[in-house]
């Protein structure tokens, strides 16, 4: 994805209104998508961690979270996810040590560290491949438009700063489907906010008496940041949050730079952000999801603040998976074996 238009997070206009026909085909083509679709179903638990809305509403930092919370109760969890950006078509087992931003996407490499991660263009095929290893249940991180697999509970995650932008459809509006029939597909909705971040004020449609879990998006051990001199530099769905972030978190910005959803840093364009920095006296700092795009001989010297999720009432979040608890009780062990 590219930088998303500034149009989508404003109330509709001409260029929206315009683009209403295109919008229609995308969201009959959608239609016919899921009438023909024939879904795998798995002998496990299927999560789907999913949003209504292109780039940057959080579902890759709350997969993350409820990947440690399956891990931590002993249940072994993996995660299949596209890999976008990356050029591995898959199934593949995501090794770290052996496979970079280029081959599986940022996102595949952050959930590679904390739980098994399987990169997947045919989502079906990389649940298959999980469930056969021994997964006991399968995280799937995006996917609630893809209907190649069936899903034993799906959630969608609600930025509440941004919402759901104009309302409208791609390409009028942020939207990746009609709203109603998004959120009917939902079983659960997760309310994310960023720390320090207002709501967009927007009203969310009822939800039906679904589960609705509030949390906190949080810096993780922001404080050494205040008063230090950062030059700022991201490439996710909405640099902006983290550049407001950082801002809160009392670190002086001498300058942000914004780069397109999912780019692969080229040594030349480090070299430049160094050169910038060292002229205004101050460090680099970017995601975590960013510095695995950095060439790692490139990475020395720059800052990542990490986020983590903070759940609003952890015991909603224990009722809302315990079904899955049931129904995937086992040990976490592993077999030798990593290859896809």
């Amino acid at each position: 994805m590219r930088v998303a238009p500034l149009f989508w997070g404003k109330p509709p206009g001409l260029i929206a209104d315009l683009l209403l026909p295109a919008s229609a085909v995308w969201k009959a083509a959608g239609r016919v998508r899921l009438a023909l679709s024939h879904p795998y179903r798995a002998a496990v638990p299927v999560v789907c961690v999913g949003n209504l809305v292109t780039g940057g509403a959080g579902k890759t930092p709350v997969t993350l979270a409820l990947s440690t919370w399956l891990l931590e109760r002993n249940i072994r969890a993996h995660v299949v996810t596209r890999g976008y950006g990356g050029r591995l078509r898959g199934p593949v087992w995501v090794d770290p040590a052996r496979h970079d931003a280029v081959a599986v996407g940022d996102e595949a490499l952050l959930h590679a560290a904390r739980a098994v991660c399987w990169v997947a263009r045919d989502r079906a095929a990389g649940v298959r491949a999980a469930a056969e290893v021994g997964a006991r249940v399968i995280l799937l991180d995006d996917g609630l438009q893809n209907p190649a697999v069936a899903k034993a509970l799906s959630i969608i995650v609600i930025d509440v700063a941004y919402g759901f932008g104009n309302r409208r459809v791609i390409p009028a509006g942020p939207l990746r489907e009609g709203l109603g029939n998004g959120l009917a597909r939902a079983d659960a909705i997760v309310l994310l906010a960023t720390e320090g971040e207002a709501s967009c004020g927007e009203s969310i449609p009822a939800s039906d008496g679904r589960p609705t879990i509030s949390a906190v998006l949080a810096p993780v051990a922001g404080e050494r940041l205040r008063g230090l001199r950062f030059l700022a530099f991201a490439g996710i769905g909405r640099p902006q949050k983290f550049f407001a972030t950082l801002r809160a978190l009392g670190a002086d910005l001498v300058g942000t730079r914004q780069f397109p959803d999912h780019h692969p840093f080229r040594a030349v364009e480090v070299d430049a952000l160094r050169r910038d920095a060292g002229r205004a006296r101050a460090r680099l700092v970017t995601t975590a999801k960013d510095i695995v795009r950095v060439p790692p001989a490139l990475r020395a010297g720059i800052e990542v603040l990490e986020v983590e999720i903070r759940w609003s009432d952890p015991e909603a979040l224990d009722q809302l998976l315990k079904p899955v608890l049931q129904s995937a009780d086992g040990d976490l062990s592993e077999p030798a074996d990593h290859t896809g």
